[in-house]
């Protein structure tokens, strides 16, 4: 019997990561591969890894292939069909970052989708037109396969009003600009899981923390955004790997008067700021700025957990309340200073964090006292997505 998989995309400038999933008779999906093509254009490698993260593809790519999205994919559909030919491909899903107010849910993508997420690329120009050049690329190789996009706006579509308001006038408010939230599709992930960590009863109200090189929060109540540090664009909230995260307007406007250019302040705010940007161009990874007793690296730190620990204290009272804290991504997975500097800061809302649990990477480090649960649970944006797919194409 032919065995059925879901193909999960994510599509950037130079590089396509992926997950392939595969169908049981039970209708369940099973992760089988992952892998990444990267270096599009410049030093292009393709790699796949097993469930068990054993690499069982490894190569540079050294054709004309290697020079486009539409090449890589072709690799990438060409591994897939000889690797195992009891496979057969059902459905490809995207990662696609703005669905704007248009897309409140994932849909099947066809030429009507397709013009709509063009639309929207002024609202998400460094990442919109990546996920389209994917999606258009396997038209052209698999014109038959269905495709499905799922975005990471979505999951906010249920905040009020109020919180998706800027302080400015109504005529910018009805040209879309307006805090939208990114990381939708991690925050849907942790809101269906945690029930099996707190009970159905117990979810209550919960604020996650997101923190990777990409970072957020969002408080969550019944399974629901209710707000978020992120808005208008993804490099509004939090410091980042390299992004700076909220700033005082003022700051673009000085630069603007400095004679910066529109690229030359982008590249500040999205490429050069964050924790690249504090350290002192030590490091944007976490790891290394930890491990680095350089005070440029140690301050980049604190001011890190400094910002996450007071926009939980934000998102606490948008919700009226907190209950669960729960650290996911690759920082809030695997940073355990990072979570015990943040919890050490909420102290005074009733946090009380098991020290050991922490270093150990438990799923449940607060101490049996703490008024406040807190939690690490790994992310997976990619089996949301897989399940998404999976649901619209099987409807259809």
């Amino acid at each position: 019997m032919m065995q059925q998989v879901i193909l999960v995309i994510n599509a950037g400038s130079s590089s396509i990561k992926f997950a392939i999933y595969t169908l049981s008779s039970a209708n369940t999906l099973q992760a089988i591969y992952h892998g990444m093509a990267e270096g599009i254009g410049v030093k292009p490698h393709f790699f796949v890894k097993n469930q068990t993260n054993e690499a069982i593809v490894d190569c540079a790519v050294s054709d004309e292939r290697g020079q486009s999205h539409i090449g890589m994919l072709s690799v990438l559909l060409d591994w897939l069909d000889t690797h195992n030919e009891e496979q057969t491909l059902l459905a490809v899903g995207h990662r696609v970052v703005h669905g704007g107010d248009t897309f409140r849910s994932p849909v099947v993508i066809d030429d009507d989708v397709i013009a709509k997420i063009t639309e929207l690329t002024p609202l998400a120009p460094l990442h919109q037109p990546h996920h389209l050049a994917a999606i258009h690329a396997l038209q052209q190789l698999r014109p038959e396969l269905p495709q499905v996009a799922c975005f990471d706006t979505a999951f906010h579509r249920s905040q009020e009003p109020i919180a998706q308001m800027f302080a400015i006038s109504r005529e910018l408010m009805q040209q879309g600009v307006k805090r939208y939230g990114f990381h939708g599709l991690s925050y849907e992930y942790i809101a269906s899981v945690l029930p099996d960590y707190v009970g159905m009863e117990n979810t209550g109200k919960t604020i996650v923390c997101h923190l990777g090189n990409g970072a957020s929060l969002c408080a969550i109540e019944h399974g629901q955004s209710v707000a978020s540090t992120t808005g208008f664009s993804a490099v509004e909230g939090l410091p980042m790997g390299t992004r700076c995260g909220s700033i005082d307007v003022g700051v673009a406007l000085h630069l603007w008067e400095q004679g910066y250019s529109l690229k030359q302040a982008t590249d500040v705010f999205y490429k050069q700021s964050g924790l690249l940007g504090m350290s002192g161009g030590i490091s944007a990874d976490m790891r290394i700025l930890l491990d680095n007793d350089d005070p440029n690296a140690q301050e980049a730190v604190e001011h890190y957990c400094y910002r996450v620990a007071r926009e939980i204290g934000s998102l606490a009272v948008a919700m009226q309340g907190l209950n669960h804290i729960v650290f996911t991504a690759g920082i809030g997975e695997h940073a355990a200073p990072v979570r015990e500097k943040v919890c050490e800061r909420l102290a005074w809302l009733g946090v009380g964090l098991d020290t050991q649990a922490n270093q150990q990477g438990q799923s449940l480090i607060s101490t049996d006292d703490s008024q406040i649960a807190v939690w690490v649970i790994p992310t997976n944006e990619e089996i949301i997505i897989a399940q998404h797919s999976l649901k619209l194409v099987s409807t259809s």
